[in-house]
C-alpha cells in the first residue's frame, strides 16, 4: 500500500511538472510579413504566407505556443456555431478560451537582391543540370519582437540569408512551399527565403527560451557585428 501511494505521487509530480514546463512556454503570435523592396517574387498572399511558414517552424521547435491568428475567424465561426445550439453540448467549443499572445512576431523584408551570371543553357543529365548560368539570392528580414500587453518593442534584429546555385545543380529544395512562392521552391531564391525563415527561428529559440546568458547568444552577437561593419562598409561617408 505504501509503494503504491509512492507510485501515485510520483506520477501526479510528473504530470504537474509537464505542465508547469508547458505553462512556461512563451506565449507568441506570428503576424503578417511586410516587404519594403522591390522584389519580383513578391505578391499580395506572399506577407501570410511567410506568417505560416514561421509560425510553422516556431511550433517545430516545441519551445514555444504558437497561437494561431492567420485562422481565427475560422475558430471564432466554430465556437459562434457551438453557441448556436446546433451542435451538441458535449462535443463543442468553448467560448472565451482563446489565449491571448505574450509576444507578437512582426517581420519586414527590408532587402532583396537576386544576381545571375554565365551563358546559360546548362546539360540535363539525369535529371541533374551540370553548367549553365549561376544565380545567387540574398534576402534581409528586419525582425522585431513586440510585447503584446505594453506594445513596446523587447527585441529586434536583422536578419539574412543567401543561397546559391550553378555548376552541379542537384535539384533539392529547402521545406514546402505553397501558394505564390510554390514556384521558387527549388530556386535559390526559394532557398534564401526558406534559410532566413529558420533562421529566424533559431535566434527566436536562442533569445527568448535559453536566455542572453547562453553561448548562442555570443554566436549571434558577433553575427550582427559583421553584418553592421559590411553595412558600413558599402556606405561612403564624406
Amino acid at each position: 500500500m505504501r509503494f503504491l501511494k509512492y507510485a501515485v505521487l510520483i506520477c501526479v509530480s510528473l504530470v504537474f511538472v509537464s505542465s508547469s514546463f508547458a505553462s512556461g512556454k512563451p506565449r507568441v503570435g506570428v503576424l503578417r510579413f511586410t516587404n519594403d523592396t522591390n522584389a519580383g517574387w513578391w505578391r499580395a498572399s506572399v506577407g501570410r504566407e511567410l506568417q505560416d511558414m514561421l509560425a510553422s517552424e516556431l511550433a517545430s521547435t516545441k519551445s514555444f505556443q504558437v497561437l494561431e491568428r492567420k485562422e481565427i475567424d475560422a475558430v471564432l465561426s466554430e465556437q459562434d456555431l457551438g453557441a448556436s445550439g446546433r451542435v451538441s453540448k458535449s462535443t463543442r467549443a468553448k467560448m472565451g478560451k482563446i489565449k491571448g499572445a505574450q509576444y507578437l512576431i512582426a517581420g519586414t523584408v527590408s532587402a532583396f537582391e537576386e544576381n545571375t551570371s554565365g551563358t546559360g543553357g546548362g546539360i540535363g543529365v539525369a535529371g541533374f543540370s551540370i553548367g549553365g548560368k549561376k544565380e545567387k539570392a540574398y534576402i534581409a528580414v528586419d525582425l522585431k519582437v513586440i510585447d503584446a500587453t505594453t506594445g513596446e518593442i523587447v527585441d529586434s534584429r536583422t536578419v539574412e540569408a543567401t543561397s546559391s546555385s550553378g555548376g552541379l545543380n542537384l535539384g533539392g529544395h529547402i521545406g514546402i512551399f505553397s501558394g505564390s512562392l510554390g514556384q521558387y521552391s527549388k530556386t535559390p531564391t526559394g532557398k534564401a527565403i526558406r534559410a532566413c525563415i529558420i533562421e529566424i527561428a533559431d535566434y527566436l529559440q536562442c533569445s527568448m527560451i535559453k536566455g542572453k546568458d547562453d553561448s548562442c547568444m555570443d554566436e549571434y552577437a558577433a553575427k550582427e557585428s559583421k553584418r553592421r561593419e559590411k553595412t558600413k562598409g558599402s556606405i561612403d561617408l564624406e
